[in-house]
């Protein structure tokens, strides 16, 4: 049994402007003590996809019009308000990009850890700020003791960000959903925090689901890749097979706009041509048919279902190239 069993998820955004399907019959599982990695350009949907998971759409615009989340044998969609709030922070947690606006600026770090703890692991006010100092050490924040009495403006973007994971990991979850938590650190503080989550992965045997929308960031991460565009599941593989034999246009595209050192300064990044559809204007056929290289008539008339064709790996294509060799050099 998966951990986690996303199956048809329907989120769309009732706008002035027209109905915006922002996740469009997604299905997806994560297995105990895989890393899932996310990957796809801003507004494919890997996000709302996750909020929609914990229901966090901000409802109205937002709504789920269908669709089965389940989560331990439990159907998410169809708990009450306050039993999702019990399951948030507790047996799911996640690591939002920016700490700066998930941490409130006037309440210590100290109050911030403790308030989840109390309330999830119905511990006192001692034994909790026990288990923070503990999850500061955890984390790597030196002087935990000391530290923890700060507010976040005292902290570093990394430090900021290796607070947000303690917050994360204080009730010991089984899944620990990670939305870009390195965007906004540089390159140094990003390897740190990687290695980090791997680290503690390893340790407390949770599963990761990790969003990106860089590709090379996943290489040594995860266990296996889906690749969002337009709402939609457009590949999953395993992570060395995505790699070696992508069959979905799109992901050829992200893997020929990845530097490559074995090519050194021969190296020509192609870009991939166009703008991502308008959600709330949905093409007929492939959302991906006006920027595709490999585009045919059928492309334009029908969208193609998401089907497995060996080992693990299912496209949703109409073409199916093999391996990123077989990109149009101009595409």
């Amino acid at each position: 049994m998966p951990l986690l069993d996303v199956r048809d998820l329907q989120t769309c955004f009732f706008t002035d402007t027209g109905v915006v399907r922002a996740v469009n019959h997604v299905s997806f599982q994560v297995r105990e003590r895989e890393t899932l990695g996310v990957v796809g350009e801003s507004g494919s949907g890997k996000s709302i996809t996750m909020l929609s998971v914990l229901q966090l759409i901000p409802q109205p615009p937002g709504k789920i019009v269908g669709g089965e989340v389940w989560f331990e044998g439990q159907d998410l969609l169809q708990l009450s308000s306050r039993q999702i709030r019990a399951l948030r922070g507790n047996r799911i947690a996640t690591i939002f990009q920016d700490p700066m606006t998930s941490l409130n600026p006037v309440l210590t770090v100290e109050r911030q850890l403790t308030e989840a703890i109390r309330l999830h692991l119905k511990l006192g006010q001692r034994q909790a700020r026990d288990r923070a100092i503990e999850l500061l050490q955890l984390v790597g924040i030196a002087d935990a003791t000391r530290r923890i009495r700060g507010y976040p403006h005292q902290f570093s973007g990394g430090m900021r960000q290796r607070v947000m994971i303690a917050m994360g990991l204080a009730c010991n979850p089984k899944l620990l959903i990670a939305d870009e938590p390195t965007t906004a650190l540089d390159v140094t503080i990003q390897a740190q925090i990687v290695e980090l989550i791997k680290r503690l992965q390893a340790e407390l045997g949770m599963a990761v689901i990790w969003i990106t929308h860089d590709l090379s960031l996943l290489a040594g991460l995860a266990d296996r890749i889906l690749v969002m565009y337009a709402g939609q599941v457009v590949e999953s593989a395993p992570l060395h097979q995505l790699y070696a034999n992508p069959r979905h246009p799109y992901t050829l595209g992200l893997l020929r706009s990845i530097p490559r050192l074995d090519q050194g300064h021969k190296a020509s990044l192609q870009a991939i041509p166009g703008m991502p559809p308008d959600l709330a204007n949905y093409p007929t056929g492939c959302p991906f048919a006006s920027r595709c290289p490999f585009v045919e008539d059928r492309c334009r008339q029908e969208d193609p279902p998401l089907e497995t064709i060996a080992d693990d790996q299912a496209v949703a294509c109409w073409v199916r190239p093999h391996g990123a060799e077989s990109l149009p050099q101009s595409a």
